[in-house]
């Protein structure tokens, strides 16, 4: 029988911030969840876009040249090749889509690993 993905629920099976949960994928990429607290490295992926979309807290994307704040329900496209990093003064719960196999720095050596729950 198919069934939702409750991403609250998802969301309540782990406290660790920074490292992605795929919870569905889609034409060939990731739906995940992801908890963040703090500032994350700058970073740029040079082949596809980054997709944030706030589900609780405030976050702001820094860029070079300004920065955009979020709050729950926004969303924003970072473009490929510009450099970024998101921070988040308090925890944030996300819900990010990319492209299977995308690295969260835009460096395989140093991207967390992704987890399907």
């Amino acid at each position: 029988m198919p069934k939702a993905v409750r991403l609250s629920e998802k969301l309540a099976t782990f406290s660790d911030h920074w490292k992605p949960r795929v919870v569905a994928t889609f034409n060939g990429h990731d739906v995940m969840v992801v908890k963040l607290k703090g500032a994350f490295v700058w970073h740029a992926h040079p082949d596809t876009d980054d997709f944030f979309h706030v589900l609780k807290g405030r976050l702001r994307i820094e860029l070079r040249d300004g920065a955009v704040d979020l709050g729950p329900g926004d969303l924003y496209v970072v473009p490929k090749g510009v450099e970024h990093r998101p921070v988040a003064d308090e925890e944030v719960e996300l819900l990010l889509i990319e492209p299977e196999g995308t690295p969260n720095t835009g460096d395989p050596s140093t991207a967390a690993d992704k987890l399907r729950i």
